[in-house]
């Protein structure tokens, strides 16, 4: 008979299972995968956090966030028709999507985790915007919106900044917002 996990055991497993997938697991998968419900996990995920694991929670599960060496805010703008684009973009030249961010003049800044490191990730996000009820944030700010980039390196941002520049998605960012934005955890 297998015994049951203790707390501190469970938190080190699901350390462990987000660190090997490299993509988001859902609350339900992670409560199966150590034998307890949605809910623990949630409480588990809140127990992590306190103790430094970078665990961010996006549309599509649990991610244990991997260090990149580098990270740059870009202001960009295009519209609905060009998300895929400029996603694609940004993970074709090395980048990882970490964020989306607007700041409204009214509601002030909002900030949607992404985490869109491949193709692949830009085409379930892409499909999700596609059969949801909801458009994309920077809707809100007439096509102008925020994204925090992580690369191996800046050379490969001043590569990403160079393409988003190229297809005319680059937008110059004021330094109000560079001042807002970057003193942002991620």
């Amino acid at each position: 008979m297998e015994r049951e996990l203790t707390g501190p055991d469970r938190r080190k497993r699901l350390v462990a299972l987000m660190r090997e997938a490299g993509r988001p697991l859902s609350g339900t998968k992670l409560g199966q995968a150590t034998g307890v419900s949605r809910q623990v996990v949630v409480q588990d995920i809140a127990l992590l956090r306190t103790e430094g694991y970078a665990v961010v929670s996006t549309a599509r599960g649990y991610l244990l966030e991997q260090e990149t060496q580098a990270k740059r805010l870009f202001k960009v703008f295009h519209t609905d028709a060009q998300v895929e684009d400029e996603l694609t973009v940004i993970v074709d030249t090395g980048g990882t999507v970490l964020d989306v961010m607007v700041n409204h003049r009214v509601y002030g800044k909002m900030t949607a985790p992404l985490r869109i490191a491949n193709r692949r990730d830009v085409k379930i996000f892409v499909n999700d915007l596609k059969t949801g009820k909801s458009a994309p944030l920077l809707n809100v700010t007439a096509g102008y919106h925020f994204h925090h980039v992580g690369a191996d390196s800046e050379e490969i941002l001043d590569e990403i900044a160079d393409a988003l520049h190229r297809k005319g998605y680059l937008a110059k960012l004021l330094p109000y917002e560079a001042e807002a934005f970057t003193a942002e955890e991620i």
